[in-house]
């Protein structure tokens, strides 16, 4: 069943609408398809509507939607004869990162990526997204791997932030994050990195250091969370409630981090989110994937560090 966010609320009232009218229909044998084919167009003209004024903090509700694909949903419709690995070879694992090997049509790759849960106790074992230091020790050993066998890196990012909790901080989590940037940076093979949910601080860039950045049309990226930068700022009160107000400053919409060339494109979802049509929205992201991958592998070695090094040296420049 659909999970309606607030902004979506006339679109509710009309799909109980027409659940109601086909309901009645079969129920008394009537045919009433031309209403109903009138309230699906209606529906739709709606959605555009809507969709097409979104909020920033509308924006960040959908990046959060708990019926968006995650990961390990496009993994597996993308990806042929994924292997996962698992632990860090120091520690142990951490669910709330996946790491793995597949194959991209034929071509195989190296795949990471942030996991979040369906249900309650999937969201508690993997820490709803938020990675430990070992998880960033285990995507650093399987894209260092993936550098050895010459197999391009894919990283999917979808996490609210890092863990900060006590444990982590013993455990190195800031060295881990700066390790991978370090890292990514001078990885000997292309990297490929799709936003497709939350890209929250450190923890996200902690695995989105590539040489081709693609966010999803309602993803969000940014340097913290809305309600955490509304508690921290004198501006908003410091007040948690006012996080609608600080997604708008922070300028966190896939367009407008496009705009500030953090990203390099913007892959258009399926009306009305990704999570109404995955199959759709997996397509996009495998074909454009694979179109990327021919011109990255194409380039020599050299090369590649030389553009991902200057792709990162102009981001956050500006002129007088």
């Amino acid at each position: 069943m659909n999970r309606w966010l607030p902004f979506e609320e006339p679109l509710r009232e009309l799909e109980e609408q027409i659940v109601e009218l086909e309901r009645y229909t079969a129920a008394k044998g009537m045919n009433r398809s031309r209403e109903i084919a009138a309230l699906r167009t209606r529906q739709e003209e709606l959605t555009r509507e809507i969709f097409s004024r979104l909020s920033p903090w509308d924006n960040v509700q959908l990046a959060r939607h708990p019926e968006r694909p995650y990961a390990l949903d496009y993994v597996s419709a993308v990806l042929a004869d994924f292997v996962e690995i698992h632990g860090d070879r120091r520690f142990g694992d951490d669910p709330a990162v996946i790491a793995g090997m597949g194959l991209l049509e034929e071509r195989p790759v190296v795949v990471v990526g942030h996991q979040k849960g369906r249900d309650l106790k999937e969201r508690q074992a993997r820490n709803f997204g938020s990675a430990r230091p070992e998880g960033y020790r285990k995507a650093l050993r399987a894209m260092k791997l993936g550098e050895k066998l010459g197999y391009p890196v894919i990283s999917f990012v979808d996490t609210p932030a890092a863990d900060s909790r006590p444990e982590s901080e013993e455990r190195g989590i800031c060295e881990s994050i700066g390790r991978n940037l370090a890292e990514m940076s001078t990885l000997r093979t292309p990297v490929l990195v799709v936003i497709i949910g939350e890209g929250g601080s450190g923890g996200a860039i902690a695995l989105a250091l590539g040489d081709w950045i693609m966010m999803l049309e309602h993803s969000v990226y940014s340097v913290i969370p809305p309600e955490s930068c509304a508690v921290i700022l004198s501006a908003f009160d410091r007040d948690a409630s006012r996080g609608p107000e600080a997604a708008a400053a922070l300028r966190l919409s896939a367009r407008q981090t496009q705009e500030l060339g953090v990203v390099d494109e913007v892959l258009d979802e399926p009306l009305g989110g990704a999570h109404r049509n995955p199959d759709a929205m997996a397509s996009i992201i495998k074909e454009t994937l694979i179109e990327r991958l021919d011109g990255l592998c194409q380039l020599d070695t050299e090369e590649l560090l030389q553009r991902r090094y200057e792709k990162f040296r102009r981001i956050g420049s500006f002129g007088t």
